[in-house]
């Protein structure tokens, strides 16, 4: 099997929905970063093999083809879209790695790309005649319509029955955007600007007093969630430059390599699905024998506060290592795109660990998925 390694890792900006982007396609967030990536490695676009991006919300087609095209990569490379919500960018990546492992690939171009602003609208056809077309927001995550949960109501009984009280989720929260507003600067080396924007729009000075008067958006005051506990839908590209040993000894890399070293997709219940980012990186710990204290870096998704409140009791990870730049909570959650951000934020702030250190990516999805990625500074 073939060592995979990451020699670049680039993203827009995190925006929200109807903001700065609001009027940006998809292919264009994709195509911007695929370009930089490229750019930044002084490789060629003949050199890719592979191009595959994780998108949720484009109504269908191949929109990583669209993206590949975009980005004027020969039409010889081919494109692949993956589909699995919030973890597609992070399985893209995986899909990735498995490709260069394999010997199939030596080059790929790996992530998600999503617009929330420019997502079409979804209608059912109607069976009969009679009946008209039905609006709906998201398609099944499981074939049983009672166990088939939205994803805020199932987060609000999870805080229930866990008793992760909403004091405790906003202390989350709050963190999460005092490091994004601490780290605002130092992102920007991460960030491909579109239209001249540099910077996540939605990081600010949160303060617990103030959150505390929101009223609760699901559940009550007392464990519910409100508008600084769940992330906002948003829009973002982000993807990183996978290559093969061979392609290693040919270049000289500006940056530290990161190898990949394994990737977990795990399954968990759909009634609980939050609860399957702490499984799969609990599988990939174990799988590798490594304690959670040797992992210098922690990029998890913060699609809930109370998610990441439970993650950390049931991983017992300690809080310096995860999200150091704050999470989905400060910046957004651009579902296909979201896993990747991760990634890119993992590669960066593993720019500053000494050689040998581990990192983890993970993040959960709807219909109770889990995916997690281990990578070791080289």
């Amino acid at each position: 099997m073939n060592k995979v390694y990451m020699i670049g890792a680039k993203r827009t900006a995190v925006i929200p929905r109807g903001g700065a982007f609001s009027a940006i396609e998809v292919k264009d967030l994709g195509a911007v970063v695929l370009n930089a990536l490229l750019a930044d490695a002084d490789m060629g676009t003949e050199k890719v093999d592979f191009v595959v991006m994780g998108n949720a919300l484009y109504g269908g087609g191949n929109p990583a083809r669209v993206i590949g095209l975009q980005a004027g990569l020969p039409d010889a490379i081919p494109a692949l879209t993956i589909d699995t919500q919030c973890c597609s960018g992070l399985d893209s990546i995986g899909l990735g790695y498995e490709k260069i492992k394999s010997g199939n690939a030596h080059v790929v171009l790996a992530g998600g790309a999503e617009s929330y602003s420019r997502s079409p609208l979804r209608m059912r056809r109607p069976r009969t005649r009679e009946e008209e077309p039905l609006p709906y927001d998201r398609p099944p995550f499981t074939p049983w319509a009672d166990r088939d949960p939205d994803m805020l109501e199932a987060s609000a009984k999870e805080a229930v029955i866990k008793g992760v009280s909403s004091e405790m989720q906003i202390a989350w929260a709050v963190e999460s955007h005092a490091k994004a507003m601490k780290a605002r600067d130092s992102l920007a080396s991460e960030i491909v600007p579109i239209d001249g924007v540099m910077q996540d729009a939605f990081s600010r000075h949160l303060s617990q007093k103030v959150s505390q008067r929101l009223q609760p958006i699901v559940g009550d005051k007392l464990t519910g969630l409100n508008a600084a506990t769940v992330s906002v839908e948003a829009d973002a590209a982000a993807a990183v430059l996978l290559v093969s040993q061979r392609i290693i000894e040919s270049i000289s890399p500006r940056e530290t390599v990161l190898e990949i070293v394994d990737y977990k997709i795990t399954g968990a219940s759909p009634m609980v699905p939050m609860s399957a980012m702490a499984l799969t990186v609990n599988e990939l710990l174990k799988a590798n024998r490594l304690d959670p204290d040797k992992v210098a870096v922690a990029e998890l998704m913060e699609a809930f506060a109370v998610q990441m409140v439970e993650f950390k009791k049931t991983v017992n990870m300690k809080g310096d290592r995860i999200n150091r730049g704050g999470g989905a909570l400060a910046r957004g959650h651009p579902i296909g795109a979201s896993g990747a951000v991760n990634m890119v934020r993992l590669w960066h702030e593993m720019q500053k660990e000494p050689l040998g250190a581990y990192g983890i990516a993970a993040i959960a999805a709807a219909g109770g998925l889990g995916t997690s990625m281990l990578v070791k500074s080289v």
